[in-house]
C-alpha cells in the first residue's frame, strides 16, 4: 500500500488528542494511522512545543514544493531548440546532437504540445508516407539492372554510390524540375534546377554536379527507368559512372533518394513552379536539409560525413 500524507485535518485532530495527553498509539489508532507516523510527526516539531498543526502544515508545504524531479525547460534550452526547429531540425535530431541523451526528444514534443515552445505543428517531421499513382510517363526497358549492382553498394560500406531523381512542378503548368542526387553512404543530397525533364537537361545536370568534387566521388548512380534517365550511355562513357535501374514500381530501391525528395518537399510543396524558385531559395533549403544531424549519421551531419569522405579523396 503506498504512502499518504497526513491532512491538515489529521495535524488538528493530532494536536487537539495530544494536549489531552493521549498516548502516540491512541493518537495513531483515532486516526487509523501507524504509531510510527505519529511518531515521526511530533518529532518533526518538536521545537514547536506543544505541537501546533497550522504551523506542520505550512512546513510540510514548504518542503514539498522542493519535491520532484526539476523541469529541464530552462529559459536559455527552450531558446536553443526553438532556433533548431525554425532550422527545420526534428525534436530527435537536437535532443541526440545538442543534449547526447541528457534530455529525451518525447520531452521535446511534450513541451512544444503544451505551449513552452511557439512553434508551428507543420516544422515537425511528418510520419508514413502516401501511396503514389503508378508511373504513367514512359519507360524504357534497356541498362544494366540494380540485381547486378555489386553488394558494398547495397550495404553502403563504400563512398561515391548514388542514387538520382527528379522532382517536377505542377504538371500541365510548367516543364520546370530539379534533378536531385543522394550519396548513399553519408547522405548528403544535392538539387540542380532543370528547364524540363528531358534525357539532354539531366546529362547537363550530372555533368554540372560531378564538377564540383573529384572524379573518384562518381563511381555508380542507381536511377529509375524514366526516360529522362534514357542519356545513361553517354554517363558511362564520359564520365566512367556504372549506372544501374532500379526495378519498376520499386522506389524503396532508391529510398535514400525518396527520402531527400520528402526533405525536400518540405520546402517546395507538390504544385510549387520550380521555374519561380531562384537558386538562392533552392540553395538554402539544401543547406538546411545537409547541416541537420541524422541519426544513421550517429548525429553527425550530412555535411560532415560528405566532406570528411571527399578530402580522403584529395
Amino acid at each position: 500500500m503506498s504512502y499518504v500524507h497526513l491532512t491538515i485535518s489529521e495535524r488538528v485532530k493530532i494536536e487537539t488528542l495530544a494536549d489531552l495527553n493521549y498516548s502516540i498509539r491512541e493518537i495513531a489508532h483515532k486516526l487509523g494511522r501507524s504509531p510510527s507516523t505519529v511518531s515521526r510527526e511530533l518529532k518533526r516539531c518538536e521545537s514547536e512545543s506543544p505541537y501546533q498543526a497550522e504551523s506542520a502544515q505550512e512546513t510540510y508545504a514548504g518542503k514539498k514544493k522542493n519535491c520532484g524531479a526539476k523541469s529541464k525547460g530552462t529559459e536559455e534550452t527552450v531558446a536553443l531548440i526553438q532556433q533548431k526547429l525554425d532550422e527545420t531540425w526534428s525534436p530527435e535530431q537536437i535532443a541526440n546532437r545538442l543534449f547526447e541523451g541528457t534530455l529525451c526528444f518525447k520531452t521535446i514534443y511534450r513541451w512544444i504540445y503544451d505551449g513552452l515552445i511557439q512553434v508551428p505543428l507543420t516544422v515537425l517531421r511528418q510520419k508514413g508516407k502516401r501511396r503514389k499513382p503508378q508511373e504513367t510517363r514512359g519507360r524504357f526497358t534497356i541498362g544494366t539492372p540494380i540485381a547486378k549492382r555489386p553488394k558494398e553498394v547495397r550495404k553502403r560500406e563504400t563512398f561515391g554510390h548514388w542514387e538520382l531523381d527528379t522532382v517536377v512542378s505542377s504538371r500541365g503548368k510548367s516543364k520546370a524540375c530539379v534533378a536531385t542526387f543522394i550519396e548513399r553512404k553519408t547522405r548528403w543530397y544535392s538539387a540542380i534546377k532543370m528547364t524540363d525533364r528531358t534525357s539532354a537537361s539531366m546529362e547537363k545536370a550530372v555533368h554540372i554536379l560531378c564538377q564540383r568534387f573529384p572524379k573518384e566521388s562518381f563511381l555508380t548512380a542507381t536511377t529509375d527507368r524514366g526516360k529522362e534517365f534514357s542519356c545513361y550511355s553517354s554517363l558511362q562513357k564520359d564520365l566512367d559512372i556504372q549506372v544501374y535501374f532500379a526495378d519498376p514500381y520499386s522506389s524503396w530501391q532508391r529510398g535514400s533518394n525518396e527520402n531527400g525528395n520528402g526533405l525536400l518537399r518540405e520546402f517546395f510543396p507538390k504544385k510549387t513552379d520550380f521555374a519561380t524558385i531562384s537558386e538562392e531559395e533552392l540553395n538554402e533549403a539544401l543547406r538546411l536539409i545537409n547541416n541537420r544531424p541524422r541519426k544513421c549519421l550517429k548525429w553527425r551531419t550530412a555535411n560532415e560525413a560528405f566532406m570528411d569522405e571527399v578530402l580522403h579523396l584529395i
